[in-house]
């Protein structure tokens, strides 16, 4: 953060000078205002700001920022604002670092605190929506536009949301721009932009998800389930070596801001070029192995002021600056042309030496860590050495001083021994005799009676009185005096703190470069050429991750030049390859992007200022939105955002809806491409299943227009995948072959080959999912055949077996479990109508075996029978319309059957067979409601039902 403000301080006037600020000049009414607004919360940033010179709201999406907030220094250095936004609730960096900022005297913006409730998501979100934002359709419903500004504005980034309710908040205050108009009137929004640091690539959250650059993952660890996650398989997991943790932080900050700066990034190369040469492996390893030993400087600089230095800090402390000036020393004899071992030869200071050296002679580690306290080592301090002196001899004194005051006491008393207890002094301490049990027989004549402690009595006696007065009280004498020293030390330290931070950060760089460079040597990595040009050119490029996982690899080439085939349409069988080949682009100009080597065997990378994706749908409970809608954000992003140094990756857009609408889509977005002047058009890969995009001739032959494919080749009924690109159009999906190889039954996908051919000539489809006539009429020639043909008068004729072998092949399954069906609906509907008649009779308790009860005396009076005769008649009623929606027809056969399986469970449930004829008549009624409703129904509403009025059989 005091780097960043130096920078605001030393350079206020250039910056600022456009803006109308000039020291103490007063700054011109007429000028355009910038309010910023900003949120940071545990190491994350959100930030916005409005600009009234053209009435925009740009937005950054959260950010991941340092303790020192150095990235919000740099956008306040770009974006200088006249207004700072933020909550009263404050982290305490961010309290620090606006204190710092009022401290400068040549830029002094106003800073305005608002409660942290105006910071509130969903107040946010409201603010945004009654916004005064002109480039909106008119009547436009509130939840349209939400979704029409989900494509303008991030909504995956709440701190930024939060700070963009802050924001308009302070606006509509000020009513900036529209002072002199009617309240009514709202300050205007013209357009939102997204908002990246000068020489910074944008890169969305989207395309760090698609690519794999990040990946975490649940430790594997049950003990760390709940503390933390882990890096998975990803890019900045097989890049991450760095030995210390400040490495990876920094690793990681270089993975998410990577940059167009070719000084930068040639600072970078220069070093990783000299590592991975085989004969520096050595120094390599030896420079990693001392920046093991950097721990964490802030952290024990911060105990340092306030005194709550540990022993660990110290030993770490001395080691990290001890392997400091080792690798400075191993660096100053390494070449100097190189910046980065030029500039830790120059900055590693002779204070750290000093320090190093200060360490060792003042601390003795080894007392330290045995004590658990700071110790200074011998002559250091004369006062002090002297003190453990008498300490150290202590013990044959006080034998001494015990052996002459034995002999002043009573001679019942067999021993006695002078001991020292910090902080209360020197005690005469004697057994306890057996006589004493009371405390009155504690007092000796001429002793003071302290305490009893394990059946040992303490006295202070006139000896020790003398001795506290000629020793004291030695051993806090030599802590007190060895803090002291220790607060001296620490002193001298931190007046040299900032060489130490220099070294952090040195360090950290010098390590994340290491750690690609190791990579790049276990992986085959080139040094890719940077360069200003607005080509992309990649010989024999492989994906980094998938490399790793997959034995063998086909390396593909990209080649995209400044005026040709900058617009790349790739179609292939579906698992060809073609999101592998987006991805393996994307990835490796994304490592060039951060100064790492790349995996191919050549390539010419001209810089690009943003990666743009539509390859994967991240759903959005908050927003609400479907996965089409994400999709079409996603794309509008690209669309809008991208520039002729963009790079666009799309894949299979379009497919989320009918298949004419999201062609048509498809084909709009890239001619909008294709009509663009030629500095305006990116670099675009777009892989499709929409073969008619081509074929269909709805795209004009441009020669920014380049037609890909991914070779395949047919081995009789299999599928067999080459992965290796060439110019071209696929002529088909191959997704029966490839529905085979998932593992799709046989049958299903020749079906869904017959039903693609049909459609594809535009004859008529038929389902199968019941025999056709045709099919029921030939199953039943055969049928007849096979009885006509045979011999009767054979006594070996097993006409069972025939008909169940031929004539009922398929039907004993489908009959058994509708009439299951059946029984499950008849005793269901039973017990729910009995329910309601118990309850309309008001009878006193519900028979759970109503249903089988017919022993009931059967009398008009008598209100169970009657609950019994109308729940019994009302169940065959419903059941009948009920089977006759489950079976469609013969429903007078599952009616019998049912009914007979009744009076078997009936009779089994009873433990005794119903002969009352009063039951068979009601029973006998029921049933004859049953089969007469349902067939009618199952006749009039299935009639037009081909297997309804065929001949078949169940």
């Amino acid at each position: 953060m005091a780097a960043g403000l130096e920078n605001l301080r030393g350079e206020g006037r250039a910056i600022f000078t456009p803006q109308g600020i000039h020291g103490d000049e007063e700054e011109d009414e007429d000028s355009p205002a910038v309010l910023l607004s900003v949120l940071v919360q545990h190491g994350q940033m959100g930030l916005c700001f409005y600009d009234s010179k053209d009435s925009s709201l740009n937005y950054m999406v959260d950010t991941p920022d340092n303790h020192e907030l150095h990235l919000l220094a740099r956008v306040i250095q770009e974006v200088s604002p006249h207004v700072i936004i933020t909550s009263a609730k404050q982290e305490r960096f961010m309290a620090h670092f606006l204190k710092q900022l009022d401290s400068n005297p040549d830029y002094k913006p106003e800073l305005v605190t608002y409660p942290y409730v105006d910071f509130g998501l969903e107040v946010g979100k409201q603010r945004l929506l009654s916004a005064h934002l002109l480039f909106l359709p008119d009547a436009i419903s509130d939840r349209d536009k939400m979704s029409y500004l989900s494509s303008c504005i991030s909504f995956d980034s709440p701190l930024m949301l939060r700070a963009v309710g802050a924001l308009l908040k302070c606006l509509d205050r000020r009513r900036v721009g529209v002072e002199l108009e009617d309240s009514s009137v709202g300050v205007p929004i013209l357009q939102f932009r997204a908002y990246t640091l000068k020489g910074v690539v944008y890169i969305d959250q989207d395309t760090y998800s698609v690519l794999q650059i990040f990946k975490s993952e649940l430790h594997p660890s049950v003990y760390k389930l709940h503390s933390g996650e882990k890096e998975g398989l990803s890019l900045f997991g097989i890049l991450n070596r760095c030995r210390c943790k400040f490495g990876s932080k920094l690793l990681r900050q270089w993975f998410l801001r990577p940059t167009q700066d070719l000084t930068v990034l040639s600072r970078r190369q220069e070093v990783i070029r000299f590592f991975t040469s085989p004969r520096n492996s050595d120094i390599m390893s030896t420079l990693q192995s001392s920046i093991r030993n950097i721990t964490n400087i802030p952290t024990i600089l911060r105990r340092m002021m306030l005194s709550h230095t540990k022993v660990t800090d110290w030993k770490n402390l001395y080691k990290m600056v001890h392997s400091a000036v080792f690798i400075r020393d191993t660096v100053r004899h390494l070449p100097q042309s190189i910046q980065l071992f030029n500039d830790i030869s120059d900055r590693f200071s002779d204070d750290l030496h000093y320090i190093a050296s200060l360490i060792n002679r003042v601390v003795d580690f080894e007392t330290s860590l045995a004590e658990n306290r700071f110790t200074i080592k011998p002559n250091v301090d004369p006062a002090i050495d002297d003190k453990k002196r008498r300490m150290m001899g202590l013990s044959d004194f006080l034998t001494d001083v015990a052996r002459r005051e034995l002999e002043h006491l009573d001679a019942r008393i067999p021993s006695c021994c002078v001991i020292y207890i910090p902080l209360i002094g020197f005690l005469l301490s004697v057994p306890r005799l057996p006589s004493m049990v009371e405390k009155e027989d504690f007092e000796i004549e001429g002793l003071d009676f302290m305490f009893l402690s394990e059946d040992r009595l303490h006295y202070r006696s006139q000896r020790t009185k003398e001795l506290d007065d000629l020793l004291g009280d030695l051993h806090c004498d030599i802590r007190d005096m060895e803090t002291a020293v220790m607060t001296q030390l620490q002193d001298t330290i931190l007046k040299r703190s900032a060489s130490l931070y220099k070294v952090l950060d040195l360090i950290a760089e010098l390590d994340c470069l290491m750690a690609m460079s190791s990579a790049s040597q276990e992986f085959g990595y080139v040094s890719p050429k940077l360069s200003r040009h607005r080509k992309i050119s990649v010989s024999q490029g492989r994906h980094p991750l998938l490399e790793l996982c997959s034995p063998v690899f086909v390396a593909n080439s990209f080649q995209s030049s400044e005026s040709q085939d900058r617009v790349k349409i790739i179609t292939g069988p579906n698992s060809s390859g073609k999101s592998i080949y987006l991805k393996q682009v994307g990835l490796i100009v994304f490592m060039a992007l951060i100064g790492s080597d790349v995996p191919a065997k050549e390539a010419d990378i001209g810089l690009v200022d943003g990666i743009f994706t539509r390859m994967q749908s991240r759903e959005s409970v908050s927003v609400g939105l479907s996965t089409f809608m994400i999709d079409l954000n996603q794309m509008a992003q690209a669309l809008n955002s991208s520039t002729g140094n963009s790079l666009v990756l799309i894949d299979e857009f379009g497919k989320g809806t009918n298949t004419v609408d999201g062609l048509s889509l498809l084909a709009a977005s890239i001619s909008h491409w294709l009509r663009k002047s030629l500095p305006d058009v990116p670099h675009v890969l777009l892989a499709t299943n929409f073969h008619s995009l081509l074929q269909l001739g709805l795209l004009s032959s441009s020669p920014l227009l380049s037609l890909l494919t991914l070779e395949t080749a047919v081995d009789g009924d299999e599928l067999v995948f080459l992965y290796q690109l060439k110019e071209g159009i696929c002529q088909s999906s191959y997704a029966a072959n490839i529905a085979s190889l998932a593992g799709l039954p046989t049958s299903l996908v020749q079906r869904g080959v017959e039903v693609s051919e049909l459609y594809r000539t535009g004859r008529p489809i038929k389902r199968i999912d019941k025999a056709s006539s045709d099919e029921q009429a030939d199953r039943c020639r055969s049928v007849v055949e096979k009885f006509l043909n045979l011999d009767l008068e054979d006594k070996d004729l097993d006409l069972q077996r025939f008909m169940k072998e031929e004539l009922l092949p398929s039907a004993g399954e489908t009959v058994l479990f509708n009439l299951l069906l059946c029984l499950v609906i008849f005793y269901s509907v039973f017990y729910m109508i009995a329910s309601v008649c118990f309850g309309a009779f008001r009878l006193d308790h519900f028979d759970g075996l109503i249903p089988f009860d017919f022993k009931t005396e059967p009398a008009e009076s008598n209100s169970k029978y009657l609950v019994n005769l109308l729940s019994l008649e009302l169940t065959y009623f419903c059941s009948g319309l009920l089977f006759a929606a489950v079976v469609r027809r013969r429903v007078w056969d599952y009616a019998l059957t049912v009914t007979l399986l009744h009076v078997m469970i009936t009779s089994l449930v009873m433990l005794e067979f119903p002969t009352v004829w009063q039951w068979w008549l009601a029973l006998g009624s029921g049933l004859f409601l049953m089969i007469c409703n349902g067939q009618l129904i199952a006749y009039f509403t299935c009639q037009s039902d081909q297997i309804y009025t065929s001949f078949s059989i169940y």
